[in-house]
């Protein structure tokens, strides 16, 4: 009797397993399903790891990127991350509290953004919006891109996508231009982190490659910053930009409800 009661015991826990497997893996495809019913979102973010030249180090804002992951699939909407030369970009783990360092072990985050793609593996008629993520390197490699600023231009004028940054992250659209050669920004209106915000007497400053402000307003942009402390946001059309870090989670929504409004004029 041992033998039978140990044998059915076993058999008991193998079906066990595969009947946990099998429900794990269904929703698994479930939860695949929901994050692509209404379409992708490209996330844009910078692989350079300095300051310029120097050896100060920069990262991506890792918060920038939870706050507006979360937003954009739990809405249904894939997410696809992108970088100037693909693969993994740089996250500050010190500079994280607890929440933050515990999505850390978020596979469904993080392979992402270990793996991001480059711009020639992308193919812009697969997105329906683009959102550029701030953070201290957002300065650097994206803004003079040139593949990013042309799957700016397709999703922007041949998709109707939507174009959104955060905070420094609007470094990257500053230097987009439409292919009637203007400049995307010209006559919209735009925020993010402005030169008057960066703290002056620290090192990086020098090595900043240009002035967020005069630029976005030299390229026609009709600029806006009020309070550094406060989240602010600015919707011109289908182009959506944020001040600062706490504008991310306004930033995504901004853009949910444009795209929203696009698919209910379509019905």
């Amino acid at each position: 009797m041992t033998f039978y009661k140990k044998f059915y015991a076993y058999l008991v826990g193998i079906i066990g397993s595969v009947l946990c497997l099998a429900a794990s893996t269904i929703a698994f495809a479930d939860a695949a399903t929901a994050t692509t019913a209404h379409g992708r979102i490209l996330f844009v973010v910078s692989s350079h790891k300095f300051h310029g030249n120097s050896a100060i180090p920069a990262s991506i804002s890792f918060g920038e990127v939870v706050h507006a992951f979360d937003i954009f699939r739990q809405a249904g909407y894939a997410v696809d991350f992108v970088s100037p030369a693909g693969g993994a970009v740089p996250i500050d783990a010190a500079a994280l509290g607890p929440r933050l360092t515990a999505r850390l072990q978020d596979q469904s985050l993080m392979a992402g953004l270990m793996h991001t793609k480059t711009p020639a593996q992308i193919d812009a008629s697969d997105y329906r919006a683009m959102y550029y993520v701030g953070g201290s390197n957002a300065m650097y490699q994206v803004p003079d891109e040139l593949g990013l600023q042309s799957i700016a231009r397709q999703i922007y004028e041949q998709q109707g996508g939507v174009l959104s940054a955060v905070c420094h992250g609007t470094a990257g659209l500053v230097r987009v231009k439409l292919s009637s050669g203007e400049y995307l920004i010209k006559g919209k209106k735009v925020t993010g982190y402005p030169e008057e915000y960066e703290e002056h007497n620290e090192p990086y400053v020098q090595h900043l490659p240009f002035a967020m402000r005069k630029t976005i307003e030299a390229h026609g942009g009709l600029f806006k910053a009020p309070d550094p402390e406060q989240a602010y946001i600015e919707v011109d059309g289908r182009l959506v930009t944020g001040q600062n870090y706490p504008s991310a989670p306004l930033v995504a929504r901004a853009v949910l409800d444009i795209l929203q409004h696009q698919a209910s004029a379509k019905r």
